[in-house]
């Protein structure tokens, strides 16, 4: 019997999703805790990596396994055996369900402006040095949407077999709290390259501080040299996957 999970993680501690050796991954804790409750072997599909200290709101996985646990239940019993930086929030059943055939994938891109750092945002979110003109971040993002040939946007060390991909949405929204001005840059799109969120948005943070826009010429070049930098990998979070069909719209159980 198939099953799948929604699963939500602090990457601070993490390698990443994908088993590997000399780090520890959110695949392997999974994979731990499902021998531990089903007394076998399990391996655990993700939709999709994410890399060393990216977290995950709404990251989802499949699994096989024979089991009288009723579906709704697994997340709990899950949870029992997993460390505190790893929480399996719903479980359902999944026949014929595939986690690796997301119709799109939404991350969000977090970064604060303040006088100090702030260490309950330390984790999640990177502070910046200067104030960024919104407005200019908010019109170079639009570039972004599309399909566009994104090599420049890509890390050393990618797999992909092409580098054209579908950026469906890309949207900053600011909040002003008492302590600092918030910036978090949502992208939705069908996939995404190594590092790509994290170079796009290190564009954009740079562009709204004066620098001209490399997008379109990078898109046309291939250049990595025309963009921003890479920003760090604790502010990007996975908030969520979609498919044409979700295990998860035919009942599932939160925890």
């Amino acid at each position: 019997m198939r099953y799948a999970l929604t699963v939500t993680y602090d990457g601070t501690q993490f390698g990443g999703w994908q088993i590997q050796k000399n780090a520890r991954t959110v695949q392997e804790e999974l994979e731990k805790a499902a021998r531990t409750v089903f007394g076998c072997a399990v391996k655990m599909t993700g939709s999709g990596r994410t890399d060393a200290g990216v977290h995950a709101e709404g990251q989802v996985c499949h699994f096989d396994v024979e089991t009288e646990i009723p579906a709704p239940k697994i997340a709990a019993c899950l949870n029992l055996h997993l460390p505190d930086d790893v929480r399996v929030t719903a479980s359902a059943q999944a026949e014929g369900f595939d986690a690796t055939k997301g119709k799109q994938k939404t991350y969000r891109y977090t970064f604060y402006y303040a006088t100090c750092e702030l260490p309950l945002l330390s984790r999640y979110a990177v502070r910046v040095r200067r104030f960024p003109d919104v407005t200019a971040m908010r019109e170079a993002a639009r570039l972004y949407e599309g399909r566009h040939d994104y090599k420049a946007f890509c890390a050393a060390g990618s797999s992909a077999k092409t580098s054209e991909r579908t950026v469906l949405n890309v949207n900053v929204v600011n909040t002003a709290y008492p302590d600092r001005i918030q910036f978090d840059l949502f992208v939705t799109g069908e996939g995404f390259l190594y590092n790509m969120v994290r170079i796009m948005a290190g564009e954009l943070y740079e562009i709204g501080c004066g620098k001209p826009s490399g997008i379109e010429e990078a898109f046309a070049t291939g250049r990595r040299d025309l963009l921003g930098k890479t920003m760090p990998s604790k502010g990007l979070t996975l908030v969520n996957v979609k498919y044409e069909r979700s295990p998860f719209d035919m009942g599932s159980e939160g925890v």
